[in-house]
């Protein structure tokens, strides 16, 4: 499945207009349900989406296919861009980050990329229930709520130094646990 992605990529890279309409097709049902469950306002997220499409269209000849695959750069790509929005209307003082809402609706997918999906994300889960509670928060933090490792010092009263451990200590778990799982 990556090695398409990838031939996409390629194409856009050689200004392909086509590869990036199918691109788009295949990866915006991918990433907006995770922008729209950052930012939590539709329009929002939309201009979100936008701005993640036109970096992978910019940004195409960069890709590294050994880095990882085209759906995990585009999947970092938008959660960067989300907490981008969610920090410049923090700093505007217009909002603030409410509590995630778990009901938020998905795009329609076909059923084997929902199933494959739904287990992805079981097995992100289970990988989060084995951290200990320090570092399934300060992640949950980072990720979830969009948190700098500062405001999550500050947060929970900890200095940054063991902030900083605890989610390095916490990704490699996770990475281990997710790697041992695939």
């Amino acid at each position: 499945m990556a090695t398409i992605g990838a031939d996409l990529v390629r194409q856009m890279a050689a200004g392909d207009r086509e590869a990036f309409a199918v691109f788009y097709d295949r990866y915006a049902p991918v990433v907006f349900p995770l922008i729209l469950r950052i930012v939590r306002e539709r329009a929002d997220a939309s201009d979100v989406l936008q701005e993640v499409f036109w970096e992978a269209w910019r940004d195409a000849p960069a890709y590294d296919a050994a880095r990882g695959s085209p759906e995990a750069w585009m999947v970092t790509r938008a959660r960067t861009r989300a907490l981008d929005r969610i920090r410049a209307t923090r700093r505007r003082g217009d909002t603030f980050v409410a509590p995630l809402d778990e009901g938020l609706a998905a795009p329609h997918e076909s059923a084997p990329d929902a199933a494959e999906r739904a287990a992805d994300r079981g097995t992100v889960m289970s990988a989060l229930d084995r951290l200990p509670d320090v570092q399934r928060e300060v992640i949950e933090l980072a990720y979830y709520a969009g948190l700098t490792q500062t405001e999550i010092a500050e947060r929970l009263k900890q200095p940054l130094g063991t902030v900083k451990t605890r989610i390095r200590l916490a990704l490699e778990r996770l990475r281990a646990v997710v790697k041992t799982s695939a």
